[in-house]
């Protein structure tokens, strides 16, 4: 048994080091990304993150790999499509990241409506003006998020200790007191705030597009999740605020009412040690002959035709 690590860090180098040295099996470190590295090779397993991208083209060039997990909840790097129908498990780390997106979150949202930076960076320069940076409060607004999963429910949370409404669009009814409803035009029509927490799938795909953001009440957008969930067109016309983790386009980050950020919303200590214990404890399900708890064939199924 071969395992591979790809991206890795020194901090996950230790860990993994620890906890796999009784094991029996050859296991690999490497820095770069799966598809830096140089192929093809005989690992049964490999350990990836979002920059590595499992395609057909290196799936082939894999032919003994019988198992894949990212180190993420995202997985659309990921031909989740063609690894089921090669028999190959994968598996992500859904859970993880709660408290550091949800906070992270609102941390935008404060800058979006409070212009925090702009009035840190006149200070630093002397300029005590800050007539033009009137803010909004969240208290007695009304919140809608996009998906009740970890991030979305720790965004409800946190949304009752500001005081302000949820309505939450969902296609399932989830066990949270919060008004939930399958009708995504009844989030935008009564949101102020709008949080978008679901992951990238074919149906999620340009969820909020050029047609249906007319129907937005409020005019800003936080989007910690993935990018293309949002239409091109929206980051280009939409003429309020949106504030995100990560764009399609980083020159769009040079539009005045676009607040961008690296891909770090999920970059705290604690979320960093629930990324490997997870990954951790997949792993060795898969390597005990059990199905890692975590994996997505369920997802595949539900999501992507072609999938069985």
């Amino acid at each position: 048994m071969k395992i591979a690590f790809f991206e890795i860090k020194d901090e996950e180098k230790e860990f993994f080091e620890k906890h796999l040295k009784d094991i029996d099996a050859e296991v690999y470190f490497f820095e770069e990304t799966v598809n830096e590295h140089k192929l093809p090779a005989d690992y049964d397993v490999v350990s990836v993150f979002i920059n590595s991208k499992i395609t057909v083209e290196i799936l082939d060039k894999l032919p003994n790999l019988k198992y894949i997990q990212t180190r993420s909840t995202g997985y659309d790097h990921i031909d989740l499509v063609e690894c089921y129908k090669r028999g190959i498990i994968v598996s992500n780390v859904r859970g993880y990241a709660g408290p550091a997106v949800g906070e992270f979150s609102y941390g935008l949202l404060l800058e979006a409506i409070r212009k925090l930076y702009i009035a840190i960076n006149r200070v630093k320069e002397g300029n005590l003006f800050y007539k033009d940076l009137k803010g909004i409060e969240i208290e007695g607004k009304t919140i809608g998020v996009l998906g009740l999963g970890t991030i979305g429910t720790q965004i409800v949370k946190i949304a009752k200790g500001f005081g302000a409404n949820v309505i939450a669009y969902v296609r399932h009814k989830k066990n949270i007191e919060v008004k939930q409803t399958p009708v995504l035009e009844e989030v935008l029509e009564n949101s102020d705030f709008l949080f978008i927490a679901l992951p990238l799938t074919p149906e999620t795909k340009n969820l909020i597009n050029a047609e249906n953001i007319k129907g937005f009440r409020g005019n800003i957008i936080i989007n910690p999740a993935r990018a293309e969930i949002i239409s091109r067109e929206v980051y280009e016309e939409f003429d309020g605020i949106i504030a995100a983790d990560v764009l399609p386009d980083w020159n769009l980050a040079k539009k005045e009412n676009i607040i961008a950020t690296p891909h770090m919303a999920y970059y705290t200590k604690e979320a960093l040690r629930r990324i490997m214990q997870i990954s951790l404890d997949n792993l060795l399900d898969f390597l005990s002959g059990k199905t890692p708890r975590h994996c997505l064939k369920e997802e595949c199924m539900k999501n992507y035709k072609g999938c069985k």
